[in-house]
């Protein structure tokens, strides 16, 4: 099924899948929006939970995708959750699509690892900002296939979620990444997006 939208987020919802290990019984997807993505993962997971701080964001997700089975919505904040509705060490499997950037990047990485369950995978789709001449030779190339694939696809929309512009270069999200992360596997992708994987020892 085509998604109702383009965007670069959704550009790399695909990528995000493949990295879903082979039998995840509990996944989750940190800042979920509109539930897209959570939606599709319910394909690969035994039980999905979407998690969002922004009510309106979760009402859109369970609108659009309540009735899917398996899958459920939460609002919480991931990095302050009082109420337990995100319990740590749960999740085979997390999900952090340009959400990472809204926050302090040692504390996002480390509350994100902390929902995670022993063996568990950890995947951020991040954003950076341009500092050096390779950044913005990428960033050229980026906004030609952006425009083809808005061609192709139509203009980039989705649900309105909030937006914030990130603050850390490429090379420093790449060094705070090796550092905090021991062993992640990190690297730029070409639509303005990185990507961070990493697996939780104890399995």
């Amino acid at each position: 099924m085509a998604d109702p939208y383009w965007n670069h987020n959704v550009h790399y919802q695909r990528l995000v899948l493949k990295l879903v290990p082979e039998g995840c019984a509990h996944a989750l997807d940190v800042g979920c929006g509109d539930g897209l993505l959570a939606g599709k993962l319910t394909a690969r997971a035994g039980t999905v939970t979407g998690a969002d701080r922004h009510p309106g964001a979760i009402e859109t997700a369970r609108a659009q995708h309540g009735d899917v089975p398996g899958l459920s919505f939460v609002q919480a904040d991931y990095l302050d959750d009082p109420a337990g509705l995100l319990p740590e060490g749960k999740f085979d499997f997390v999900s952090a699509v340009a959400v990472v950037h809204h926050a302090d990047f040692g504390q996002a990485t480390a509350a994100l690892t902390r929902l995670l369950a022993p063996g568990g995978r950890l995947v951020v789709i991040g954003l950076a900002q341009n500092r050096s001449p390779l950044d913005w030779i990428i960033s050229g190339t980026a906004q030609v296939v952006t425009r083809l694939h808005q061609l192709r696809h139509g203009p980039k929309s989705g649900a309105g979620m909030p937006v914030m512009d990130p603050t850390m270069s490429w090379g420093d999200v790449g060094r705070a990444a090796r550092a905090t992360l021991p062993g992640c596997h990190w690297r730029r992708l070409l639509l303005r997006r990185y990507l961070l994987v990493w697996d939780k020892p104890g399995r």
